[in-house]
């Protein structure tokens, strides 16, 4: 059976003191998944790399997590989480993605989560990511 890592929390979603800096090149997803992660979080919305990259400059308190999509305009997803891993180290990185061709392999301590998603998949994701506590279950369909 197969497996995937997974992250499990009793903790309330909502905790609007963590900032995510969410890029993603299309203008739909950045509105859906910063609506919902706006009623959780603060946000700082970017369109592509060189906005996030500059954005984590202009900005003076941490970021706690890069939701990134793997495919942007200009560089990818993984160039960003390299460039912004060197600014801001104790961010954690989260990719998503509807393609997986060309995601062989992670840095150690990054995520990735597949599109299409739910939000309470991304949110539970978020939530554990922040945590710090990953489990271990059966992949389902």
């Amino acid at each position: 059976m197969a497996s995937k890592l997974l992250f499990r929390t009793t903790e309330n979603f909502h905790q609007p003191e963590k900032l995510f800096c969410l890029v993603d090149d299309d203008a739909s997803v950045r509105a859906v998944v910063s609506r919902n992660l706006k009623d959780h979080y603060n946000v700082l919305i970017a369109r592509n790399g060189l906005e996030a990259l500059q954005r984590a400059r202009d900005f003076a308190g941490e970021i706690h997590v890069l939701l990134t999509d793997f495919q942007l305009g200009g560089m990818n997803g993984i160039e960003l989480a390299t460039e912004f891993a060197v600014q801001r180290p104790k961010t954690r990185v989260l990719l998503m993605s509807g393609f997986t061709d060309g995601i062989l392999a992670l840095h150690e301590g990054w995520h990735f989560l597949p599109m299409p998603f739910v939000p309470s998949q991304l949110l539970a994701l978020i939530a554990g990511l922040i945590s710090c506590r990953p489990v271990l279950e059966p992949l389902t369909h």
